[in-house]
């Protein structure tokens, strides 16, 4: 069993990879930590204890940043694609849980030092928190077991500009941090989350399941594919970004990765958060970013759709 932290920015594919993650047996979810991103970091931590109380799980929830690494904030809240809640106006009531009294930052350093090799780091938001501790404990890099990324666009466009990924966009100067630190890194980004579409009618059948689980992922999701569909008219389903990110812990042969040095463009207004990849032979000794460029997309729907609601 694997013992991980999930760091989110609560929109609706973080929704679904909390739901993954609960129900996936190989994971150990130490805590979730949250972080501004598709909603400030209030909305985050509001949107995770809902999930969680829907989940009927009592993960602790831990606040993290409210605003980048290193400069104003760049991003917008992603009303268009999360709605003006972040869960596709799904939020009826505020959670009876509250979230813990520590920061993120803090309870990254504490579970990690305290579990060395052991703790694998799942980032499906901005890389604000992790860059945080890595500043202030740069120790980090060789005591966590993994970090595996959401994030990013290597081969391909970007979804928030054409040159670069919204996680990656909203706090470039994390993402360079976390990237030149020597960590070990799997990278999940849209060169492979864009490929995993999950269709209208699978979110359907969720609704036979005549659960109030189940009706409040399938009315969020719903929401996610009519903004996918106002972008992308000939799509045919949402990308499962942030799921695909938890899948690549539960079994790395989802996906199949190359070794690349990645560098963040971090000054061009037009290009920033633009990510340049230089792929490496292995013989390099320059710290490389396991890049991720395959996907097996059916097998990891079933698996997701397996365990999404149980």
């Amino acid at each position: 069993m694997k013992k991980i932290i999930l760091d989110v920015d609560t929109g609706i594919d973080d929704s679904l990879a909390i739901a993954y993650a609960v129900h996936s047996p190989e994971l150990q979810l130490l805590g979730i930590t949250t972080c501004f991103g598709n909603v400030s970091v209030e909305e985050a931590t509001r949107n995770t204890l809902v999930v969680l109380e829907h989940l009927d799980s009592t993960v602790p929830v831990i606040p993290g940043a409210g605003k980048p690494f290193a400069r104003n904030p760049i991003k917008k809240k992603a009303v268009h694609i999360h709605g003006e809640d972040g869960i596709g106006n799904t939020l009826t009531s505020e959670p009876n849980t509250p979230a813990q009294r520590d920061h993120a930052v803090n309870f990254m350093i504490q579970q990690v030092n305290k579990q060395p090799g052991e703790v694998t780091l799942i980032m499906v938001g901005p890389l604000t928190n992790l860059a945080l501790a890595l500043k202030e404990e740069p120790e980090l890099v060789s005591r966590v077991e993994r970090v595996v990324i959401m994030g990013g666009a290597v081969t391909v466009r970007g979804n928030v500009t054409p040159h670069a990924e919204a996680n990656v966009y909203a706090d470039p100067d994390a993402a360079e941090a976390v990237f030149r630190s020597g960590i070990p890194i799997t990278l999940v980004g849209l060169d492979v989350t864009m490929k995993t579409l999950l269709p209208l009618e699978e979110v359907v059948k969720w609704r036979e399941k005549g659960t109030k689980l189940a009706d409040f992922l399938a009315d969020m999701t719903e929401f996610y594919i009519g903004a996918y569909k106002s972008i992308y008219p000939s799509i045919k389903g949402c990308a499962l970004h942030d799921p695909l990110a938890v899948a690549a812990v539960t079994d790395p042969s989802f996906v199949k990765t190359v070794p690349m040095r990645l560098s963040v463009e971090l000054q061009a207004t037009e290009s920033l958060g633009h990510i340049e990849g230089i792929q490496l032979d292995g013989s390099d000794e320059e710290q490389s970013v396991d890049v991720c460029i395959e996907v097996d997309a059916e097998r990891f729907l079933e698996h997701f759709l397996s365990r999404v609601i149980l």
